[in-house]
């Protein structure tokens, strides 16, 4: 075998999977005992979702799911990411348990081991019960003893067998698209709800650790933030401090109190007056070690400052030239090894994973029943070589997870926008595997990339 071929492999030991969530593959959203989740009330309300669609079918995995892990075994998965619906185990969000929700992911787990494919359990994936929403949900306190509740729950019915736990998943868009930009469930415009709920939402990771790894000794427990490489526009000062002040909100902000730093002093000058939540001795509770981060990547951002505002805040701009998704994100490979590096060398995680990467194309099943995702391919390609480059520098990335297995319901955007490595047709539910899944199929069976993938 040439260099040339051996070039771009990986380690041994690194896992390959994808990942999906429960709310927008499940469907099923009442059957067998399932509560109402906020985003089950949000989708409904007229307006919010772009083709005014619901997730009450999504991909129907909650029927078909054994289809989709014989899905995953064709693709040569090691490891497989998904999420817990916490109104599908707790529909009144705290108290009685639905024990039909609790065997479906049992025998997800179950059928998974037997497929040897590792499960990777997310607590929480957005969809909140709607009764706790009712009750205030994250901007409030008790919200933290309600999630050590269901995580306690969940891990003492599933801890034997899941060795990769992770408690909350991109706190950022919870608190900051849910609370104060009303963009994502439950809709709020407010400021100081949104800092509130990043706070605990933090602090209900922290406080989850000790009772995962109890319930599930040996495993692995970690948080996934997502995060952007960030670039100033200019070189003007004004566009210097607007991309720091973006950075601390969207990076720091997390990444700081977990790793016992505290909440960055710059950026809370910004939020002077909000942030009343904080009480003695919760920040030691956020910064419990973890044994991983999970990295969402997807894009960089381009910062100038936003001349309309006194602030000034940061607004980021389009890249001249730049190839974007459907999403419009910039495709930017390059950030992916900008923020490994960061993260590995400043924060000193023991252990980090890509949980999400992939792109939004436009798919078409063409007339040989094939869907021919050549940029989708070209992206995954690129950000691999991105990752295995951070690798070679010496950071601890241990595995990558493609966003997403399957075509879903892709939130505000409803069935609009296309992530999957498998097609999903909505109305028969049929399922396709792109280009894109044999170009990845390939590059597990060889534990690597290398160019000639993207001709075959």
């Amino acid at each position: 075998m040439s260099d040339k071929t051996t070039a771009l492999r990986f380690p041994e030991d690194f896992l390959w999977g994808a990942a999906t969530s429960s709310f927008q593959v499940e469907g099923s959203w009442d059957a067998h005992g399932k509560g109402e989740s906020i985003w089950d009330r949000f989708a409904r309300l007229p307006g919010k979702i772009a083709d005014g669609s619901h997730g009450e079918t999504a991909c129907n995995h909650y029927v078909i799911w054994r289809d989709d892990i014989e899905l995953m075994k064709k693709l040569g998965l090691q490891t497989y990411r998904f999420s817990i619906s916490w109104p599908r185990i707790l529909p009144d969000g705290r108290g009685r348990i639905n024990q039909k929700g609790l065997d479906f992911y049992s025998e997800l787990v179950d059928e998974l081991l037997e497929a040897g494919i590792a499960p990777n359990a997310t607590l929480y994936h957005w969809d909140l019960p709607q009764v706790l929403q009712d009750q205030g949900g994250w901007p409030t306190r008790d919200i933290v003893e309600a999630f050590v509740e269901y995580a306690d729950i969940v891990s003492r019915r599933l801890g034997d067998r899941v060795r990769f736990w992770a408690t909350i998943n991109e706190p950022w868009v919870i608190a900051k698209l849910g609370y104060e930009w009303g963009i994502h469930a439950p809709g709020h415009k407010d400021r100081a709800l949104a800092v509130n709920a990043a706070h605990h939402l933090l602090l209900a990771h922290g406080s989850s650790l000790p009772v995962i790894r109890r319930n599930s000794p040996g495993a692995s427990v970690g948080i996934v933030l997502n995060l952007m490489h960030q670039t100033p526009a200019t070189a003007h000062p004004d566009d210097l401090k607007a991309t720091r002040q973006f950075d601390g909100d969207f990076n720091r902000w997390f990444l700081d109190p977990l790793a016992g730093f505290g909440y960055p002093a710059d950026v809370l000058t910004t939020y002077d007056g909000f942030l009343d939540t904080v009480q003695p001795g919760d920040m030691e509770i956020i910064a419990e070690p973890i044994d991983f981060l999970g990295i969402n990547y997807y894009t960089r951002a381009v910062i100038r400052a936003d001349s309309d505002d006194p602030a000034p805040e940061s607004e980021s701009v389009p890249s001249p030239g730049a190839e974007f998704t459907e999403m419009g994100w910039e495709v930017y490979p390059q950030g992916l090894y900008d923020v490994l590096m960061r993260v590995h060398f400043h924060y000193g995680f023991p252990s980090l994973y890509i949980t999400e990467n992939g792109a939004a194309f436009v798919d078409i099943v063409s007339e040989d029943g094939r869907v021919h995702d050549e940029r989708r391919v070209a992206y995954l390609y690129e950000h691999l070589k991105q990752a295995r480059r951070a690798i070679q520098a010496g950071v601890a990335l241990h595995g990558y997870y493609a966003w997403s297995l399957l075509d879903n319901f892709e939130w505000t955007f409803g069935y609009t926008k296309r992530f999957g490595l498998i097609y999903v047709d909505f109305d028969s539910q049929e399922r396709i595997l792109k280009d894109s899944a044999f170009f990845y199929q390939k590059v597990i069976e060889q534990n690597g990339v290398q160019a000639g993938l993207l001709k075959d």
